[in-house]
Parts: structure tokens; C-alpha cells; sequence
């Protein structure tokens, strides 16, 4: 279901992205201003959607990738006591996640693209680069 019906081309993007990467639920973010605007979503509660439609600047995974401008890992959404995963995001029927940044061709962060697996544990780093390049491919503009 989209995040937003104005941004048909990010959620269909994200689909396919998550059935390419074995991922069970993602968001895409784009950066507006400081902050991150939600576009598109696959399989996240209502109560998550709310709370995760605008991210403040640095804050959960997709404010702290936006900053770090790499990657953000949980081995489990709703067991993470590292204090980097918003209490709604625990709500989320998946374990392993990673908040991808992508840059733009002046190393600026654009968007931020979430996905979450079933599978509980660490990325190896191997993986969480693949998924970096592959995230990277997210399209400039709906088309």
C-alpha cells in the first residue's frame, strides 16, 4: 500500500526491490530539508506509518543513515535495546533491518530506503554493500 498515491513509481520500486532482496516489509524517505519524507511503504502497520511519515534529522535508523551517510543495521526490530529503533518501529513483523542511504552524485543523501527480513542477525558487510548499490539504483524522480 502506498505511503503516498502522489509516488506511484517509488512504491512500485520498493516492491520490486524487497522481492529482489528477499525483504519482508521497506520504507523509502526522501530528504526534504533537514528532515525525511516518507513516499513509499510495503507492509507496515498503520501506527508505524504515522509515526515513521516525517523523520526529525538524525533520529531511528533512517535519521541516523541520513547523518552517518552509510548504513544502519538491527539484527532484531522487536528485541533492539541500542536505543536506535523508534518504539513503533518494533511493531513491524520482520527482524533483521537496514537503513540504506542514497547519495547523490555530490555525496549528499537524497533518500533513505528501509527494508526488514524475516531472518533474525547481522548483514554481513558483503550484503549490506550489494543492497547499498542496488538502493542507489532508486529512480530521481517518479516517472
Amino acid at each position: 500500500m502506498s505511503a503516498n498515491a502522489n509516488h506511484p513509481s517509488y512504491q512500485s520500486w520498493l516492491e520490486s526491490f524487497a522481492a529482489e532482496h528477499g525483504a519482508a516489509a521497506g520504507t523509502i524517505h526522501l530528504q526534504r530539508g533537514t528532515d525525511l519524507e516518507l513516499v513509499a511503504s510495503l507492509n507496515i502497520p498503520p501506527p508505524v506509518l504515522n509515526a515513521v511519515r516525517f523523520v526529525p534529522h538524525g533520529k531511528g535508523m533512517a535519521g541516523l543513515a541520513q547523518v552517518r551517510k552509510a548504513p544502519v543495521q538491527t539484527c532484531n526490530l522487536k528485541e533492539d535495546d541500542t536505543g536506535r529503533i523508534k518504539p513503533g518501529a518494533k511493531a513491524v513483523d520482520a527482524r533483521a533491518a537496514v537503513a540504506l542511504p542514497v547519495l547523490d552524485a555530490a555525496g549528499q543523501v537524497r533518500a533513505v530506503v528501509g527494508i526488514a527480513f524475516m531472518a533474525e542477525g547481522e548483514l554481513p558487510v558483503e550484503r549490506e554493500q550489494a543492497l547499498m548499490t542496488a538502493a542507489a539504483r532508486l529512480p530521481h524522480a517518479d516517472v
